[in-house]
Order: C-alpha cells, then sequence, then structure tokens
C-alpha cells in the first residue's frame, strides 16, 4: 500500500516560506547579503571551467549510494552521479533503499555490506545512524563547501553532538496548496490567504459542483504535514518546538485545536474525492494525477503537499503555472507556516572517494543540475535561481533561501522513526484514524500521546 508513495516521502524535505510566492520577489531582498559571499571554486585541482568545487582523481574507485528515491527523480539524481563519475573517474552505484531507511541501512549493516553514502530523510534517522555508530562526521572539504554554500539553520539541522554528519542536498518547500485553474476560474474561486478565506473558496469550489480537496490519505505522511502547517500556523513556533521534543503532550489543548481546525475540511465527507473511506484508499501519486485529469471536472479541485507534486502533475497534461497553479498554505493564526525539512547525505563507509562525493552534493554544481531537470529543490542558497525550469518553481526557490534560518523543520522527521515515519504505526496510523472519524478529537490525541510516550521514552 505504501510503495509508490513512500518514495515520495523523503521529498517531503521541505522548506515553507510564509510569504512564499505573493513575497518571495520582496524576500529575496532580506537574504542578499548570504549571496555577496561568492561561490567561487578553490584553487588547484582538475576544476572543469564553470565548476565551483575541487574533486580528488578517484579512478578505480566504487562507491554505492543509497536512496528512496524512485522513478523520475531517481533517474534525474543518476544525472548528478553521472558528472561525479565524470570528473573524479570514479564509480557510483544507487541502491535503491525501502522506507523507513534506517531499518533498510540496518539489514544492509547487518550483512555486512552498508552502502558508502545514504540520503536521510529525517534529522532523527541522522541521529538514530550516529547513536548506533554507523555515520561518520564529514571531513574538512565537505564541513567548508556547506559553510559556503548553506544558512546556519541548515548546516545546524545535520550535526549530532555540534558534530557535522549530514549534508541537506534537498528541499522541499511543504507549505503549498496547488490547484486546478479551470476550476478555480469556473467557480470564480479565489488564492485564500487566511484559513477562514480557504473554508470560502473550498465551498465557492463545492458549489460549482466539484469536489473541493484530494487527500492522501493511504500514506499517512501527507497527513502529518497537513497537520504541521496548521499547527505551526495557528499555536506558534515555540509549541511546535515543544511539541517536537514531546515536552508538551499531544494531550494539549493547542494539538485539540488544531484537529478541531482541520476537521473543518476533514469531517466533511462532500469536500474529499471519495469522502473519508476514498481519502484513506488514495496514494500520494494518485490524489495530485486526479486533481489535474478529466478536464474542467476532475475528481477534485485542490490537493495539499510540496513543491515535489510537480513531478506527478508531469504524469499528466497539464502545465505547471497555467493548469495548475499553487498558493501558499494559508494562515491559520497570526502568520502563515513556514515549515522545513530535507533530504541529508550521510557517509556510513568512511574513505577519500565517499567524502569526496558528499563534497561534490554540497557544491552548487550538483544541485544546479538536478534543478534544472525539475521537480527538486536545493537548499544550496548559490544554486541560481535561473537554473530552476519555470517561474512558479523560480518562486518557490528564492522564498526557500530567502527564509534564511527563519524556518522550522518537518516536526514528524525530527520525531522518533516509530512515532514519525513508520507507515502503519505511530502519527501516521493515528492521523489515518482521525481521518476515518473527524469528530473523536479527544480519541485522536489520546492514541497520539500514547505513541508518542512510548517511541520518544525508549530514546528511539
Amino acid at each position: 500500500m505504501h510503495s509508490k508513495s513512500s518514495t515520495i516521502r523523503t521529498s517531503r524535505a521541505v522548506t515553507t516560506c510564509a510569504a512564499l510566492l505573493a513575497g518571495a520577489l520582496a524576500l529575496t531582498a532580506c537574504s542578499s547579503g548570504d549571496n555577496d559571499k561568492k561561490g567561487g571554486g578553490e584553487s588547484g585541482g582538475a576544476t572543469p571551467s564553470g565548476s565551483s568545487v575541487t574533486l580528488p582523481k578517484l579512478n578505480g574507485a566504487n562507491l554505492e549510494i543509497a536512496a528512496v528515491w524512485t522513478g523520475q527523480e531517481q533517474k534525474n539524481f543518476k544525472q548528478v552521479l553521472a558528472e561525479f563519475e565524470k570528473r573524479t573517474g570514479a564509480k557510483v552505484t544507487f541502491v535503491p533503499a525501502q522506507d523507513p531507511i534506517i531499518n533498510f541501512l540496518g539489514s544492509k549493516i547487518a550483512g555486512g555490506q552498508p552502502p558508502d553514502v545514504a540520503l536521510l530523510p529525517q534529522p532523527g534517522a541522522i541521529k538514530q545512524a550516529v547513536q548506533k555508530g554507523w555515520a561518520k562526521p564529514l571531513g574538512p572539504d565537505a564541513v567548508k563547501e556547506l559553510q559556503k554554500n548553506y544558512s546556519q539553520g541548515w548546516q545546524d539541522i545535520g550535526k549530532v553532538d555540534g558534530k557535522q554528519y549530514g549534508a541537506y542536498y534537498k528541499a522541499a518547500n511543504k507549505s503549498l496548496i496547488w490547484y486546478n485553474a479551470k476550476v478555480f476560474e469556473n467557480a470564480g474561486a479565489k488564492e485564500p490567504k487566511t484559513w477562514k478565506d480557504l473554508l470560502t473558496t473550498t465551498r465557492a469550489v463545492y458549489d460549482s459542483g466539484v469536489t473541493p480537496f484530494s487527500v492522501a490519505g493511504a500514506d499517512g505522511w501527507p497527513l502529518t504535514d497537513w497537520f504541521e502547517n496548521v499547527y505551526l500556523s495557528q499555536a506558534g513556533p515555540q509549541k511546535y518546538d515543544q511539541l517536537a521534543q514531546h515536552k508538551i503532550k499531544w494531550t494539549d489543548p493547542s494539538v485539540k485545536q488544531a484537529l478541531t481546525t482541520l476537521a473543518q475540511i476533514w469531517a466533511k465527507k462532500d469536500y474529499l474525492a471519495g469522502g473519508q473511506n476514498g481519502a484513506l484508499q488514495t496514494e500520494f501519486p494518485q490524489s495530485v494525477t486526479q486533481t489535474f485529469t478529466g478536464g474542467d471536472q476532475p475528481k477534485s479541485a485542490m490537493v495539499y503537499e510540496g513543491d515535489f507534486v510537480q513531478v506527478n502533475i508531469g504524469e499528466t497534461k497539464a502545465k505547471v503555472g497555467t493548469d495548475a497553479k499553487v498558493f501558499p498554505f494559508p494562515a491559520v493564526g497570526s502568520s502563515a507556516p513556514v515549515v522545513s525539512g530535507g533530504d541529508a547525505a550521510v557517509i556510513l563507509k568512511d574513505s577519500k572517494a565517499a567524502q569526496a562525493l558528499v563534497t561534490f552534493l554540497a557544491s552548487p554544481d550538483a544541485a544546479t543540475i538536478q534543478a534544472k531537470l525539475g521537480g527538486y529543490l536545493s537548499p544550496n542558497k548559490n544554486v541560481p535561481v535561473s537554473a530552476y525550469p519555470n517561474a512558479v518553481q523560480q518562486k518557490i526557490a528564492k522564498a526557500l533561501i530567502a527564509s534564511g534560518d527563519d524556518f522550522r523543520f518537518d516536526m514528524s522527521d525530527q520525531a522518533p522513526q516509530a512515532f514519525g515515519g513508520t507507515p502503519g504505526k505511530g502519527e501516521w496510523k493515528d492521523l489515518q484514524d482521525f481521518l476515518k472519524n473527524p469528530t473523536d478529537v479527544a480519541g485522536a490525541q489520546a492514541k497520539l500521546e500514547k505513541d508518542a510516550s512510548a517511541a520518544y521514552g525508549s530514546g528511539s
């Protein structure tokens, strides 16, 4: 049930910016200071023209890199690896991993065959890899590359006990709602700025004869993302940090308020494609494609998720920016949510070649290759905005970089994996149960608290 969509789970890596699209241009001014530091190449070494990073010659070296990416995303990443091979002479094999990746790596390590590098989708997973003695610290070249290209916030999320273990290669902006432009036009619906406006827009779409939302309930992670956007905007960043660390309980009134708010959409059967039961059988890719197929009578008008939705829109005839448009997740409280996450490259088998590969992934050279291919967002501030293939992605990228350190990391990705990152368990399962019965707020809170206590208590 999770096979297709669990791969996109990593793309959750998000950085969501409040003023996302509307304020993207204004916001970039805030970060221009950072961008004054040029990402110029190191002196010496074999550096192709237009390159900003010097890599060693690694003829004869063989590397394995594991990630849960599939389909187009995997194909695009392999082009990045091909460039590394061309520059160094090393050979890199991509190892397709399953979610949760920590379990997958555990079995590889037990069998004495860990990949050299793995891309981990949660800070919780990086911490686990360090605690288990699997992860190796990044060397001076990779650290230097990170310091040159990343805001302090992005460097810090890759640290454990002050030591740099992760280099964030991929980000995603997760505070976005994508919509079918034709349906909005027919309904006379407007892009909402607040939750109240969203309910008005939802009603207008419903009145025009189209179901407002597709919700990917067959996968738990989109449900956690819905919750996080509402919670961060409504309860505020301090409470968000406390709940992320389980310093306040899931039975807290702030959680009750967020679930009650979510139920304003989730509890209305007619607002969800297929009703609650249909939503629980809808996997993430389908939630997107059914919003952008069927002419002006699609199965739904809107779908919530990150910038990586574009990869799935690409499987339809809809064009991003004309048929498929996007607005920032509306402000539920005083300001719109700014949530973030990412995929970090972590070394499991230390070698000159593994260090060089992570150094390359932390450079603008690697990220620029994948940025041009679409459906990807980098937290690297020295990737030119012009590398992104369309105006929508360029705005999302600008806003991401402009947010600097002013973001909050995806909450379920900070949690122990047993609670925040396992299909059919913990928060994923509890929110699926809540989607099935959105009137039982107290029951959902009790389950969430029980599962969180067990997971955080065991220190996993």
